[in-house]
Parts: structure tokens; C-alpha cells; sequence
């Protein structure tokens, strides 16, 4: 698990292991992370995913030993 930018400052982590059962989907992986944070569930919308270095959907089901990134809005000009 990678996450980046705010996302890494909420968490409290740029990169860490964690373990899923089977059939666990992306959409999964963030409720467990954000559970109990407001400010991380008000991040959901504008927060996208990769898996394995491919953008990912949140149904996207997950298996061990896949990379798993979480990508905050870009901004710029």
C-alpha cells in the first residue's frame, strides 16, 4: 500500500504491508483505512487508485502481493 501527498499525512504511512482475505475489492481496502477518520472519508470522491501501476476502480478486486496506490487530486496551472 502507497499513499501519497495528503493521504500519506492522514494515514500516518507512505508505505505499508497489509493483509486481505480473498475477494477483498479496493473499495474494501479504503473503508478499513478510513474508518473512523471523517476527513479521510470525505477524501473518497476525489481519491483515485492503482493496482499493480494501472489505474483501478474500486470494485477492483485485490490480491496478495499486489501494490496498491492511493492518488489524491492533482492540481496545477
Amino acid at each position: 500500500m502507497l499513499a501519497f501527498a495528503r493521504l500519506r499525512e492522514l494515514l500516518g504511512f507512505g508505505e505499508r504491508r497489509i493483509g486481505v482475505p480473498d475477494g477483498t475489492t479496493i473499495d474494501d481496502v479504503w473503508a478499513q483505512l478510513a474508518g473512523g477518520s471523517a476527513e479521510l472519508a470525505g477524501l473518497r470522491a476525489s481519491t483515485r487508485f492503482a493496482r499493480n501501476g494501472a489505474l483501478a476502480h474500486g470494485g477492483t478486486v485485490v490480491h496478495a502481493g499486489d501494490e496498491i496506490a492511493l492518488l489524491p487530486p492533482v492540481g496545477g496551472g
